[in-house]
């Protein structure tokens, strides 16, 4: 099969593609490598809430992998500028306690906020909780998710992830959820801009057929799937989105793309 051509720069996710777990990808630390040793523009796209960028990069560099301040896109960073763009909202954070600080600017307000903040809380959701967050909707706040990821690979298997309450809560409430995550076309533009490349000569490498490569694809970009992770045999079969290249693992992109810096789309 022919390499891919054209392709100056990409957005790479995280869990599923460079680790799972705590464990690196075979070949992915030596990719990642040769990208930085190519000066190959790169972004790192997460839908972590339960870690800040600067926790997330502090991991990756624990892990292994040369990347570096700036590259590495959270929803959490991106949910808190879009609560900037709206003045001083308050807010009902239903996030880990680890990410709290990043809210510390908005008020908060446990009965009638502006707007309720979803992220992985874990085994924290329970009844009582979600009727809460479900009489604040009721008496008008709006709903923003951080992410509405179906699922995530864990140590165990496939773990249910907040997109099931997300979409609980629309349902009952009768109001769409504010996505900032991916595959929120904003969240792929903001990481476009920072490469500044047009999207049609970047590449999104992703786990997820949906999250990863229908979004990457919705926002014009190519769409790269690797079989680890939360990837699952034939799931590309009846996805919206068909993938321009699927790959073992991303310790293969260079015998599927033909990658240099300057190279025109």
């Amino acid at each position: 099969m022919p390499k891919m051509t054209g392709i100056r720069g990409l957005l790479i996710d995280l869990d599923g593609v460079l680790y799972v777990a705590d464990t690196p990808v075979p070949g992915a630390g030596e990719v990642i490598a040769r990208l930085t040793a190519q000066d190959i523009p790169r972004r790192y796209l997460t839908n972590t809430t339960t870690r800040t960028a600067a926790s997330v990069l502090e991991k990756l560099q624990h892990l292994g992998f040369d990347v570096r301040a700036g590259e590495v896109f959270s929803p959490i960073t991106a949910t808190v500028q879009f609560l900037k763009n709206q003045g001083q909202p308050s807010i009902n954070p239903v996030v880990r306690d680890s990410v709290l600080p990043e809210f510390a600017g908005f008020p908060v307000d446990d009965e009638r906020p502006d707007y309720v903040v979803i992220g992985d809380i874990g085994a924290a959701w329970s009844y009582p909780l979600i009727n809460r967050i479900f009489a604040q909707l009721h008496a008008g706040a709006a709903l923003i998710a951080m992410h509405k990821n179906k699922f995530f690979q864990g140590e165990d298997g496939l773990q249910v992830d907040i997109g099931a309450f997300v979409a609980g809560l629309e349902y009952v409430s009768g109001k769409q959820a504010q996505v900032i995550g991916k595959p929120s076309r904003s969240f792929f533009d903001l990481a476009l801009q920072s490469l500044q490349l047009p999207a049609s000569s970047v590449a999104m490498i992703g786990d997820d057929i949906e999250t990863d490569v229908g979004g990457g694809k919705d926002a014009g970009m190519h769409g790269i799937l690797v079989r680890t992770g939360k990837y699952r045999q034939g799931c590309e079969a009846h996805a919206a989105h068909k993938p321009d290249c699927i790959m073992d693992t991303l310790g293969d992109l260079f015998d599927y793309v033909d990658l240099r810096r300057g190279s025109k789309a």
